[in-house]
């Protein structure tokens, strides 16, 4: 199974799957479908650790489960990653806890290293940094809870990211503030925010959205290439 924050990171996954189907699980999005040839699980459930391992749960109901990946988008900790480049963890840090993480055989080019799983968006470039200081390379907020389900379960567990910002970079929107209770970006806010500063805001708005049609696109093709 494949478990992500938002049903737009598996956009790009989705033009290689067949046979894809609805599945009424109590998450966010759900799909099944077929692979290269496998059944597999897409599973989007809102962002933060503990949305992850409630979206685990939730395919236990519904099929044999054989592996974890955490997929979707990250945050660069390394200067000169750029948007759409794949990160594909070796380690996860999250919580004091650090867990090993299997890594898929592919031919396509990637970077490798550890994965900082935090509990809120990454807004500042200072943040950033520090968070490189423990010897990170890319953040999210998924991770951490996929991977400490999988262990509980005895499954193993890969975790692929697709960056959509950088290193330097501060968000000028306040992310953080504008995530709701059940795990997904208040969107309205966001773009209410965009009006009320339109020369400071937009841009940034405008700007990420392409990125993370980008970054779709780049982890969609990547995964298709794996082999798990």
């Amino acid at each position: 199974m494949l478990v992500a924050a938002d049903s737009r990171e598996f956009e790009g996954l989705l033009n290689f799957c067949r046979d894809v189907r609805a599945l009424p699980l109590p998450v966010h999005w759900a799909r099944g479908g077929r692979l290269n040839g496998r059944e597999v699980l897409l599973i989007a459930n809102g962002a933060g650790g503990r949305r992850a391992a409630e979206a685990v749960d939730a395919a236990l109901g519904v099929a044999p489960v054989e592996m974890v990946c955490s997929v979707g988008f990250c945050g660069a900790l390394e200067n000169g990653m750029r948007p759409g480049e794949i990160f594909v963890a070796n380690r996860v840090q999250s919580s004091g806890r650090e867990y090993a993480v299997s890594v898929p055989s592919t031919g396509r080019p990637h970077r490798t290293g550890v994965l900082a799983s935090i509990d809120r968006v990454a807004q500042t470039s200072r943040e950033k940094s520090d968070l490189r200081a423990t010897g990170a390379s890319a953040v999210e907020m998924e991770a951490g809870g996929a991977a400490t389900r999988a262990a509980e379960l005895g499954l193993k567990f890969y975790c692929v990211r697709s960056v959509t910002d950088l290193a330097e970079e501060d968000f000028k929107f306040d992310f953080n503030a504008a995530l709701r209770s059940d795990g997904r970006f208040d969107t309205m806010r966001l773009i209410a925010a965009a009006c009320r500063r339109p020369r400071t805001l937009l841009p940034e708005l405008l700007r990420l959205r392409r990125r993370c049609r980008l970054a779709a696109e780049t982890l969609g093709e990547f995964i298709a290439d794996c082999r798990f």
